[in-house]
């Protein structure tokens, strides 16, 4: 085990189409392929879990508004983003 990785691992197989592996190899790099699928799930969960904390503000508030999605884009990537977003909508 690599004592840089916290925890255990554990092996599992999956599969992927050709040239999906293909373009992941290609962009894994140093890290690996490992270390590649592991931060892209670990990214995955953090959208899920903005995604239910959406679900349950508008479930209870109603869907955001135009201006409240452009604050939290504010928020995560600053105001040239949200600039940029609010141009893409207009």
């Amino acid at each position: 085990m690599n004592p840089n990785r916290p925890g255990t691992t554990e092996n599992i197989s999956i599969s992927l189409p050709s040239d999906l592996l293909s373009e992941l190899r290609a962009r894994a790099g140093r890290r690996g392929v490992s270390g590649y699928i592991t931060e892209a799930v670990r990214h995955q969960f953090a959208m899920d879990g903005l995604a239910e904390i959406v679900a349950a503000h508008e479930s209870e508030h109603g869907a955001l508004t135009e201006e409240e999605i452009a604050a939290a884009q504010r928020e995560l990537f600053g105001e040239d983003a949200a600039a940029d977003a609010e141009r893409d909508a207009a």
